[in-house]
């Protein structure tokens, strides 16, 4: 698959401060939990054959903000993301393929040093020059995986039944990627 005309090949960085890395979590079985990482850095190294382009991404985990500073604490410690032994979370891409009007972006994910698979289905949202003369590229993506197959294990049964967190976790991209220079 070809690249569109308007789009350069290269190495293209996240813009952070136009993207975001969202997640959402069933609480106590009855309403979803949402919230963000705010810092990350990625690089979108784009091939002419759109099939062999790749990315890496590393999120901090201290930047775990879910609006609520009693459970980012607990999310930040031993019982889930442990920031102080693990900082950070990463994604190295090894395959996309081309589904219609989508792709399904193939890669490695590590969390507390535990690395698993995972597919990401992704959408390219076009791409346009900004008032400062950058060109942009945004993409979203998003996937489910179980936080147990990263160790993130910490649960409280519930008198009613159930846990007080799903396993379930839906990760939600939004990004912008900015070309590289000329």
């Amino acid at each position: 698959m070809a690249l569109p005309a308007d789009v350069t090949t290269g190495t293209w960085t996240l813009d952070n401060s136009h993207s975001e890395i969202g997640f959402s979590v069933r609480h106590a079985g009855i309403s979803k939990v949402r919230g963000q990482f705010t810092e990350a850095a990625a690089t979108l190294d784009l091939a002419e054959d759109v099939a062999a382009s790749r990315i890496a991404a590393t999120i901090k985990t201290a930047s775990f903000d879910s609006g609520d500073a009693n459970r980012d604490g607990h999310v930040k410690g031993g019982d889930f993301f442990d920031v102080e032994q693990f900082p950070e979370i990463s994604f190295v891409s090894n395959g996309l393929v081309a589904k219609g009007n989508s792709y399904e972006l193939t890669g490695d994910l590590t969390i507390k040093g535990v690395t698993r698979p995972v597919t990401l289905e992704t959408e390219f949202n076009g791409v346009a020059v900004d008032p400062f003369g950058n060109t942009r590229a945004g993409v979203s993506a998003e996937t489910t995986i179980s936080r147990k197959d990263f160790g993130l294990t910490w649960n409280a049964v519930l008198e009613t039944g159930g846990v007080l967190v799903s396993d379930k976790v839906a990760i939600n991209l939004e990004l912008a990627f900015i070309a590289p220079a000329a």
